[in-house]
């Protein structure tokens, strides 16, 4: 059986490949094809993208097939022309552009528009064809085609330098290889359908009499088709298949709800202005087909796709837009972009949601209710509360299959994040996010689904993505040939609003809860990868917090007028660049170099208008103030508002040692440095205790070996800590005024670091000038507690992780992120390490001379991954960390504020916070006035400590009452109580107040 199964599909699959889809376009009559190279820009690369008037004036020249085109990166255009020969029915053209791959997204693509401008279709390697509009026999047919020489990047992780346009020369890449008029052979692309679907499903049988049944079937059709004559036997052969195709599924099995999809990466081994096109040919395939296919329901995420589709292609979002209203073209998602969960902070990724969802209200009229995040690399605790404080109901994600320790339990179950907070949530058991509709990928579907016998029902996201390219016809072809199908899940195309709805109907009173994070056990190194990424995010961040907060306490006191297009011009291109591949750092060169000036042009954006707001706030003035951004009292200056300054720095001394090394000393600590630049003693005067174990060290830079087994930018596998390499040999250590500083080199780098006191912290400025490779490098401060368990800031709270490895679980997670601090404590001690720039850390137990254990945390600072970007980091780098003795988790907060929000000084007048949170610890995330473009403060206040909390919120303007509202500053049922003085906080919770003016 087995051997004459093999011949069958040995047979079936030459069949397909060489006679049937080649039979299914024959082609009728050559097209003209004339071409037009868009000429070099002002710097001698390749010109940026020109619109379709610009193009369609151009001079072309003849061209033919065979022509050689495309430099990387650059856009060539053709115009394509001819006559449709009279009796010519179901008349379609074939422009292949020199596709070498059978994977859309990932090299040449191309949009084809009519002569009047109107978007017609995109064009990709399985998507090749073109519609050719009804017209009397013997009509002209002209079309223009965008032609992307975008390249080919993803070839097995190997450093490539076609990465950045500055670098990828000029040699074309691709050659035209084909512009024909056809004929759609409509019964051979159906007899392709039934062999791929009898063939799929025979496939995840077992060896059963269904499984014998379609391949005596697939045989039969085979034998009844001329090989010689495919065209005129496809229906015979197609007789041979009906009955086994029209075998119904038994009642009760496994449903799948179909959802077209296409995930589009909003850069990733492409820039920013490649996506825009992506977007644009990926929605015209569909409206395509949805013009042609009443089946589709297709569900598009990412607001500022949305946008770019709208703002750059207006007839064709006009289009999108009919669909919407029906119902078929879905927003999903809610968020601005897809981003990374991780390392947003978390003011930013309420602001994900809130951008996001007000976009689809304004330009749509609709408002999702589920999030789409299938390809994000891991996922906040913080995110449930976050989730549900935005009005969203269900979450779904793919990433988590690609666990490759801990398969996930679930599928369907609810999650629950660090506040108790639940969402309904979702793993397609398909186990992918671009799934074909074949056979097997249905079967995987329910053989996977972990939570059948209890739920019946699971969602299928389908249509070719990363890349764009989306759902064809052959899938639709599939979906309704196993809409009913023995042997095979019962597929109904739906919405994800449908699926969850039902899904949730039929499971969420029984389903299991999982509590905590979900943490993807790959792709550790993209909390490290493209440190300029992090740096620039971190920054902006802040400076968008220090915007809204002194802007809105300038207008409420009538000094100027709040700028409400600035800061949302700001968010929305901050929001942007936390898309889970830039963010992240996994993107090729252009996208990294394109980001780290727009940082730049941000930073200095928002420095502005920080600036303006504090000029008029300050006022004239001899004296000195000190303006404080954070949420909390420091130095006499009171949180949120301006005052006079204590000095930031204590009186502190530093001298240097007889044995080489030098010793600093404040009225908290004293610190030694030996003579290789390292820590080797923090005495805390308070405590009066030493914080380092015996034989400890702290500010240790330790340098690894990094060379995962794939996905360089993306991961950090366990096998780099076998070996390391601690820097200890220092070219210079010497006293500078009461500072330390540490000179070093190693490799072709070299590191300087400056060892300071501060109140109640050390802090350690480290700058590198870096130029390695394949090495990861890491700070590591040894702490003398015995911790079971390390605290990390996370959004709106901290997350608790184990220090052990008792199971496969805690194991797995030898890569953390933490926000601006994360510390480890024993019963009445406790150490933090906070950060202004870095979030890969870990945290490690090690035996302790004379007994116990002592903890160590460490913060990786670089990496050097080859690809995508073969010059990942390269270059000067500063970090500043703070050690803080005697940590209790608001200590670690304070420090970390510190690092990351330093006061800002300036001659003028004191001036009193706009709200003032007394009580227990409660910390203000944002102070900001209300997105609708009232006068209305709003304040976001969330619970830090993990503990109960009654705090008095008290306005210092008049305001005739106040509300607690969600993310989108909407009342809504279920929120805090709050009496107008004292509100009652649960752990961790948010809680955002509108003050009516």
């Amino acid at each position: 059986m087995h051997e004459r199964q093999h011949e069958v599909e040995a047979r079936l699959r030459r069949t397909l490949d060489e006679r049937l889809r080649p039979a299914i376009h024959p082609t009728v009559a050559a097209l003209t094809v004339e071409v037009w190279r868009v000429p070099p820009a002002d710097d001698g690369l390749v010109g940026d993208p020109v619109g379709y008037d610009v193009a369609r004036a151009a001079p072309y020249e003849p061209a033919q097939v065979g022509l050689a085109w495309g430099p990387p990166w650059s856009t060539t255009w053709f115009r394509v022309s001819g006559e449709v020969p009279a009796g010519l029915d179901d008349a379609e053209a074939v422009l292949d552009l020199g596709f070498t791959q059978a994977q859309p997204g990932f090299q040449a693509e191309g949009l084809v528009h009519d002569p009047e401008g109107r978007v017609v279709k995109g064009l990709n390697p399985l998507n090749d064809w073109v519609p050719v509009p009804n017209s009397p026999p013997g009509g002209h047919v002209e079309w223009y085609v965008e032609a992307a020489a975008n390249p080919t990047v993803l070839t097995g992780f190997r450093p490539t330098l076609l990465g950045d346009r500055a670098t990828s020369g000029d040699v074309p890449l691709y050659r035209l290889a084909r512009a024909d008029l056809c004929r759609r052979e409509t019964a051979v692309a159906d007899l392709v359908a039934d062999l791929e679907v009898a063939d799929g499903v025979r496939r995840s049988l077992p060896d059963d009499h269904r499984a014998r049944e379609l391949l005596d079937a697939v045989e039969r059709a085979l034998d009844a088709l001329d090989l010689a004559d495919v065209t005129g036997t496809a229906a015979r052969a197609r007789a041979e298949l009906a009955g086994v195709l029209g075998s119904r599924a038994a009642p009760g099995g496994h449903v799948v709800s179909a959802v077209g999809h296409a995930h589009i990466d909003s850069a990733w081994l492409w820039p920013l202005r490649e996506t825009v096109r992506k977007v644009a040919r990926t929605v015209a395939n569909v409206v395509q087909l949805m013009d042609s296919d009443d089946s589709l329901v297709y569900a598009m995420s990412s607001a500022q796709q949305w946008a770019w589709l709208e703002a750059s292609y207006p007839e064709l979002f006009a289009r999108v837009r009919t669909y919407v209203d029906q119902g078929r073209f879905v927003p999903v998602g809610g968020m601005w972009v897809e981003s990374d969960t991780n390392l947003v902070g978390g003011e930013a990724m309420a602001r994900q949601l809130v951008l996001g969802k007000r976009w689809f209200a304004e330009h749509l009229g609709v408002e999702p209710r589920e999030v789409w995040l299938p390809d994000s690399f891991g996922y906040t605790a913080a995110l449930p509360q976050i989730v549900d404080l935005a009005g969203m109901r269900w979450f779904l994600t793919q990433k988590i299959s690609w666990n490759t320790t801990n398969p996930f339990p679930h599928h369907t179950f609810w999650w629950e994040g660090i506040d108790g907070t639940r969402v309904f949530t979702h793993f397609p058991p398909v186990d992918t996010y671009n799934a074909e509709l074949s056979g097997e990928e249905l079967a995987h579907s329910a053989a996977n689904f972990r939570d059948r016998g209890s739920a019946s029902r699971a969602l299928v996201p389908f249509g070719y993505g990363d890349g764009g390219g989306g759902p064809t016809r052959e899938m639709l072809a599939r979906a309704r040939r196993t809409a009913d199908l023995d042997g095979s899940p019962r597929v109904r195309i739906e919405s994800p609003a449908d699926f969850f709805a039902a899904a949730e109907e039929e499971y969420a009173d029984r389903a299991p809860v999982w509590a905590g994070e979900l943490y993807l056990e790959i792709h550790r190194g993209t909390y490290t990868s493209q440190a300029a990424m992090k740096a620039g995010n971190r920054r902006c961040e802040h400076l968008l917090r220090e915007a809204e907060l002194w802007s809105a306490t300038a207008a409420v006191r009538g000094l100027l007028e709040y700028p409400y297009e600035a800061l949302r011009a700001a968010w929305e291109t901050v929001l942007l660049h936390q898309f889970h591949d830039i963010l992240p750092g996994s993107s090729i060169a252009w996208v990294h170099r394109e980001a780290r000036a727009t940082y730049d042009r941000v930073s200095a954006d928002l420095e502005a208008v920080i600036g303006r707001a504090l000029d008029a706030l300050a006022g004239p003035g001899e004296e000195t103030v000190a303006f404080n951004a954070a949420p909390l009292a420091r130095l006499g200056v009171p949180a949120l508002g301006a005052g006079t300054a204590e000095d930031e720095r204590l009186v502190s001394t530093a001298w240097p040692s007889a044995e080489g090394g030098a010793g600093l000393e404040s009225d908290y600590f004293r610190v030694r440095v030996d003579a290789d630049g390292v820590i080797r003693s923090i005495v805390d005067l308070r405590h009066d205790r030493e914080a380092l174990p015996p034989g400890g060290a702290a500010n240790l830079l330790e340098l690894h070996p990094d060379h995962p087994n794939r996905w360089d930018a993306w991961d950090l596998d366990e096998h780099y800590r076998h070996t390391v390499v601690p820097l200890t040999a220092a070219e210079e250590v010497r006293v500078d005024g009461d500072a330390v500083v540490v000179r070093r080199s190693f490799g072709d780098s070299s590191v300087a670091q400056r060892i300071s006191l501060h109140l109640g912290r050390i802090e350690v400025d480290t700058e590198v000038d870096w130029h390695e490779s394949d090495r990861v490098l890491k700070l590591a401060v040894d702490c003398d507690v015995h911790a079971d368990e390390a605290r990390y800031e996370t959004q709106f709270g901290h997350v608790v992780r184990p220090t052990h490895v008792n199971t496969s679980w805690d194991a797995a997670r030898f890569e953390v992120c933490a926000h601006r601090w994360a510390m480890v404590a024993e019963p009445g001690y406790g150490v933090a390490l906070a950060n202004h720039t870095t979030y890969g850390h870990d945290v490690s137990r090690h035996p302790r001379k004379g007994g116990g254990t002592y903890s160590r945390i460490r913060a990786s600072l670089l990496r050097a991954p080859r690809f995508p970007d073969p010059v990942t980091d390269q270059g000067r780098h500063r970090f500043r960390h703070a050690i803080v003795p005697g940590a209790d988790v608001a200590g670690a907060a304070r420090a970390g504020y510190g690092l990351n929000l330093p006061l800002r000084r300036r001659p003028g007048r004191a001036v009193e916070p706009l709200v003032a949170v007394t009580g227990a610890p409660a910390y203000v995330e944002a102070v900001k006035l209300a997105e609708d473009g009232s006068d209305d403060v709003v304040v976001r206040l969330y619970e830090p400590l993990g503990a109960r909390a009654r705090v008095r919120v008290t306005p210092s303007f008049q305001t005739s009452g106040a509300d607690v509202v969600d993310l989108l500053e909407r009342p809504r049922a279920g929120l805090a109580v709050w009496d107008g003085e004292e509100l009652e906080l649960r752990p961790f919770q948010i809680v955002t107040l509108r003050f009516r003016r």
